[in-house]
Order: structure tokens, then sequence, then C-alpha cells
């Protein structure tokens, strides 16, 4: 009997089912290819704008004004963001979650092509314009992809697909750092065409939805569609009893069809969805307070500062040592759990942080440090992947029912976006005097984060699913829903 069983849930991983998450994936790798592709270039496009200075106004920029131009540039990305993350909610409901996708790649090659034409037409507004629109773009990418994959996903395997989204952010952070080399696309000439290839993956991305069904929970749940919805399963289940399946969606619409409209004032106001919508923020808070993208937005200064004499392959290797992991965390996060995954993460950060204040603090009176320094800035990369990297991502979707997982998942991916924004900001002030006195910051934000995560998820090892259903069933009892 039990061999049946394992037979039975080993059918729900097919060719069709990778081929949809490979496709939802994609516009993961967007996001991380336009979160790393920006500053390889940083120089080029300083230059770039001291030259449209001088064409314009027949003196270059001051430097307040060029840094103040290219900071706008890198942080209004994040605006972008934030706004993109807030309109999930609102495309998904009105467009579905494939059209949703295919809509946004409309963005990509927009901004793709007002970046790479910048130079042509003499004009750093279009970078940053094209910038902002990239950013609205992987702010939709980071609430439609992990919540496409989550509802194509067997129940049984659902975190470890989740963790193929930060898999897509990582590799394509990697790509934009190996494409951002002198020799390859981060020259002075080429350039434009580093930031313009974003509208590649679109292109491609655009040409395989089609053949990619949507999600059978919003065609079951959202358009009473049930017969789409059991063909759309039963091709990505490979097999024709997708029974279970049905009836586990009936009875999630069944019990959303009884409750009263979330918005996103209501998952705080509801006593339901504050506990849970609380922990979601947290965990977006935690990856991002950490300060992992302060040791990519900074690693090459970091291993400069180590004493590496070729900083820019010590930041690629960190690159690889951020996809090796997220590929481990895909195989433990079934087996250790939640939980226990982003605590263990949090942890090793912490210790990896206290490592690197001390070597980069002692490197230049005792250069062996320098050894330390490289390591524990790989220990601090593989630790956020075991944990605060892909886990916050996949984790709403799977603490929410139908109704309010849009308004969650856009109220989450703002808080990413904003503390992103926010550590962008705050980076350069805090390493003011010192290369390494930031990260006793992190540090704390590390611990506090900790200490929050133990206190938030009293649950044993984060059983979302069974919490989930807690949660739904427990709407009933505080009159949120009426029978």
């Amino acid at each position: 009997m039990e061999n049946m069983e394992a037979g039975k849930k080993k059918k729900g991983v097919t060719c069709y089912l990778l081929y949809c998450i490979t496709t939802a994936v994609i516009g993961s790798l967007q996001f991380g290819y336009n979160t790393g592709v920006i500053n390889a270039p940083e120089q080029k496009l300083r230059r770039f704008f001291q030259n449209v200075s001088m064409d314009r106004y027949g003196e270059p920029f001051s430097s307040g004004t060029n840094t103040m131009v290219w900071s706008f540039a890198v942080a209004i990305f994040s605006v972008g963001g934030m706004v993109g993350s807030l309109s999930v909610g609102v495309m998904v409901d009105r467009f579905g979650r494939r059209k949703s996708m295919l809509l946004a790649n409309v963005l990509a090659l927009l901004g793709g092509t007002l970046m790479g034409l910048s130079s042509l037409c003499k004009s750093f507004e279009m970078v940053i314009i094209g910038r902002l629109v990239i950013g609205v773009f992987c702010g939709l990418c980071t609430g439609l992809t992990p919540m496409y994959v989550g509802e194509l996903a067997p129940t049984h395997l659902r975190g470890a697909f989740g963790t193929l989204h930060q898999l897509g952010v990582v590799i394509g952070i990697l790509v934009a750092q190996v494409f951002g080399l002198e020799f390859l696309l981060g020259s002075d000439s080429l350039w434009p065409l580093l930031l313009s290839l974003t509208a590649i993956p679109a292109v491609v991305q655009s040409i395989m939805l089609p053949f990619c069904p949507e999600s059978p929970r919003y065609l079951l749940i959202s358009l009473n569609q049930e017969e789409e919805a059991r063909k759309a399963l039963v091709r990505l289940r490979g097999c024709e009893d997708v029974s279970d399946d049905i009836q586990e969606m009936k009875e999630e619409g069944m019990k959303m069809g009884m409750e009263k409209k979330v918005t996103i004032p209501e998952l705080f106001r509801s006593p339901a969805y504050r506990q849970p919508i609380i922990i979601a923020i947290i965990l977006q808070l935690s990856q991002q307070l950490s300060g992992i993208n302060a040791v990519f937005y900074y690693s090459t200064g970091i291993f400069d500062t180590a004493g590496v004499t070729q900083p820019i392959y010590a930041t690629i290797g960190a690159g690889v040592v951020n996809t090796l992991f997220t590929v481990v965390s895909l195989f433990l996060v079934e087996r250790a759990g939640r939980r226990t995954l982003h605590l263990i993460g949090l942890a090793g950060m912490a210790v990896s942080a206290l490592l690197m204040t001390i070597s980069l603090s002692l490197v230049k009176t005792n250069p062996s440090l320098s050894y330390l320094a490289i390591v524990a800035v790989f220990a601090f990369v593989a630790s956020f992947e075991m944990g605060p990297g892909p886990i916050p991502w996949f984790i709403v979707a799977e603490l929410f029912s139908q109704g309010p997982r849009p308004a969650a998942m856009a109220v989450a991916g703002c808080s990413n976006w904003t503390a992103n924004f926010l550590v962008g900001l705050g980076f350069p002030k805090l390493e003011v005097g010192s290369s390494s006195s930031s990260y006793p910051s992190y540090y704390r934000h590390i611990c506090i984060c900790i200490k929050i995560n133990l206190q938030a998820s009293k649950l044993n090892d984060l059983d979302w699913h069974h919490y989930k259903t807690k949660t739904s069933d427990k709407l009933y009892s505080l009159g949120c829903v009426t029978l």
C-alpha cells in the first residue's frame, strides 16, 4: 500500500510540469540579472553621464551631481520594485497568473530598449527611466513567479519547487557578474548591450508561456472552470486521477467563497490574518536586513580590502557559492523544514558577519587574515542560501489560502523591496570611516531577526501547510467567515 502511494506521489513530477516551472522561473532570472548588472559598469556609466553633461552644457557634472545621478539610477530600481510588487494582487485577480506574466514582459522589453538606446541617444534620463520600468517588471516577477510555481507544484514538493525562484535569482546575478567583465560586455562601448540583454529572456518567456496552462487553482477557485482545471492538472501530474487535487481546491474554494473580500488593510485588521502577515513581513525583512545585498554590492571592495589581487574573480566565486548552496537548499527544504533551515542560515550569517568584521579590521596588521575574510564572505553567502534566501519568497503562498494570497504576496513583496531600498541607501553611510564598520550593524540585525523568528513562529518545524489550514478554520470562530 505504501509503495502504491509513493508511486502516486512520484507521478506528480512530469516533464511538462518542469517545463512550466522553468518557464516561470525565467522571471526570477530576470530579477537577479537586473539586480546585479548595474554594479560592473559603474565607472563607465559615470563617464557617460559626464559626457552627456559636456555635450549639453559645455561642462561636466560636478562630482556631487554625478554621484547623485548615479545613486538615483541605482535606487530607482527598488522604487519601481515597490510599485510592481503592490500591483501583483490587482493584476492576478484581473488577468490571471499566466497572462499577467505575459503582460509584465512588455515592461522588460520597454526597459531594456530604453537602456540599450541611451548611449545612442546621449540621454542619461533613458537609463534612469529604463531602470524604473525594469524595477516595476521585477517587482511583478517577485510576486507572480512564486505564486504561479506554488499553485502548479504538488503539495508534497511545493517547498522544493518554491526554492527554484531563488535559484533563478542567483543564477541571474551570476550571469550579470560574468557578462559584466571588462573583456565581455563591461566595456565603455558595450555596456548598453549589457543592460539591454534583459529583453532576450523576456522574449523567450513570452514564446514559452502560451504552451503553459493557467493556474488550476485560479481556473477552479476564481473562474469556476472545473473542467479546464482538471485538464491542466492531468497534463501537469501525468495521470488521469487528479481527484485529490480537485477536492482540495474545492474545499479551499468553498472556504474562500464564505470569506469576506480580503484587502491589504484587512490583512492587518483581521486577527486570523494578522499573525501570518506579520510572520511573512518579518521573513522578508530578515532576508534584506541581513546585509546580503550590501555584501554583493560591495564584495569587490571587500575582497580588495582583504588584499585579493583579482577581487572581481573572487566576487564571481561568491556568486558560484551562492548558486551551489541554493541547489543544496532545494534538496533540504522538505526534509529539514522551513523554520530549521531559516534559523540555521541566520545563525551562520551572524557568525560570518562577526568574522568579517574582525578579519577586515585587523587585515592591515596581519595580512594572513585576508584568507579568513574570504572564507567569511563565502560562508555568509552560503548561510544565506540555506534558508533566508529562498524561504521567504515561497512561504507566503503556503501561509495564505487563495482569497488573501494576492494581497499577502503584494505586502510581502513591497516589504522586501522597501528593505532593499533602505539597505542600498544606508550602507554607504554605515561604511563611512571604515570598510568593515557596517558589519556589526548587520550582525545586530541578524540576531534580532533570529530572536523574532523564534518568538513569531512557535510551530513545530514550521509546518506551514498545517498552519494554513488551522488559520483558515480559525476564520469561522472569529466571524470572518459566515456559514
